[in-house]
This record gives C-alpha cells, structure tokens and sequence, in this order.
C-alpha cells in the first residue's frame, strides 16, 4: 500500500497508556499512516500549547471505516456538541478515531453512525460541513435523544477530555499524586489575592 510520511500527533495513541506527567511528556512522532478507507489531516495554530511542544504543526489521523467526508462531518459535529476555540481540531480528532474503531468493531455502529450522518446532512439543507455555525446547531439538536446523538455525544465526554493532548491545551498537568500532591506544587501560586499573614498560612508540615 501506498504511504504518507508525516510529522505528526500521534492521533491513533491507545487509552491504556498511563497519563503523562507534565505537558513536555506529550509523545510527538513521525509515523507512517496507511491509506485506508480516509485520512483526516490538519495543521495546529502557531502559537498554541500544542504547537510549541510539536516538532511540526501537521497532524494526520487515519481512518479505516469511515471515509474523508464522514469523518469530518463527525469532527464538526463534536465541535458543535462541545465548543472550544482553544482545542484544535487534532483533540476533536480523537473523537473520531473512537467512533471510527466501534464502527469498525460493529457493523450495526458502522450502519448507526452513517444513518446519523445522513441525517444531518439532509437538516442542514445537504451539507452539514457547508452549513453554518448557527444551522450546524439547530441540526444537530433536532436530533437530540437519539441513539446517534447519544453514541456521539457519549463519546465525547471521554475522547475530547481524558487525553494530554486535551491537558495541554488547557494547561492541566496532570496527576499529581506521584509527585507529591499540589502542597509544595501550585498550591500557593496565586497572584490575585494578597498574600496572607504567617499565622494564618503555616508552612505545611512533613513529619
């Protein structure tokens, strides 16, 4: 098979790795992504959390169910569920490559989510990538309850959340319990408030 060589965000990373332990531990690879069924590709914004740890702003996600247009309608569709302007497409990438891996598992998933798709193509007037912001939402809230609405938005609540890629853009660093809690870690970093007396903020105690 054909393949592209791109500098990328590994966008197909497995759930059981254990979670970095700061944003600098983020994994940035060059792979090599098979054609397969699509492949979903983007840049990140100069600038942003991501982009300043990647060593390119390419990002690529291969898909193997879905094609390109299915995919991308998906993407945007997560986007609407959930906006963020700081999460780059890359993070809602990785709600599709879940919902691409159950269509793979399932071919009643696969049939569900095509369904699904078509439907929102045809409440946004044929094209829901077409549409705009405003008829992407009543779309995709006229369809609320059903069980395509719900696969998608379930999904979202882990696949755009609980990754780094997610904690770096809004500059989570992770858990903190190997490292000693949050006492001697950020704790007392505000800046917006005066400091308090020393009566009133012991130094913590380690005994």
């Amino acid at each position: 098979m054909e393949t592209i060589d791109v500098k990328t965000i590994p966008i197909a990373q497995g759930r059981d790795k254990p979670a970095p332990t700061s944003a600098k531990d983020i994994s940035l690879t060059r792979r090599s992504l098979l054609k397969g069924t699509g492949v979903l590709m983007g840049l990140l914004a100069a600038g942003s959390p991501l982009a300043l740890l990647a060593p390119s702003t390419a990002w690529a996600l291969e898909l193997r169910t879905l094609n390109n247009a299915e995919g991308e309608t998906l993407l945007q569709m997560g986007r609407t569920l959930f906006p963020h302007d700081t999460l780059p497409d890359a993070v809602y990438a990785l709600l599709v490559k879940d919902l691409d891996a159950a269509a793979l598992a399932d071919a009643g998933t696969a049939k569900l989510l095509r369904e699904g798709i078509a439907s929102l193509n045809h409440l946004a007037d044929g094209s829901f990538l077409k549409a705009g912001a405003a008829r992407r939402l009543q779309a995709v809230q006229s369809m609320e309850g059903q069980p395509f609405f719900n696969l998608v938005r379930g999904k979202c609540v882990t696949s755009l959340y609980d990754n780094e890629m997610a904690f770096a853009a809004f500059g989570y660093e992770g858990a903190s319990w190997e490292k000693g809690g949050y006492i001697t870690r950020g704790f007392q970093d505000l800046s917006w408030l005066p400091d308090p007396s020393a009566e009133a903020s012991p130094p913590p105690y380690f005994g």
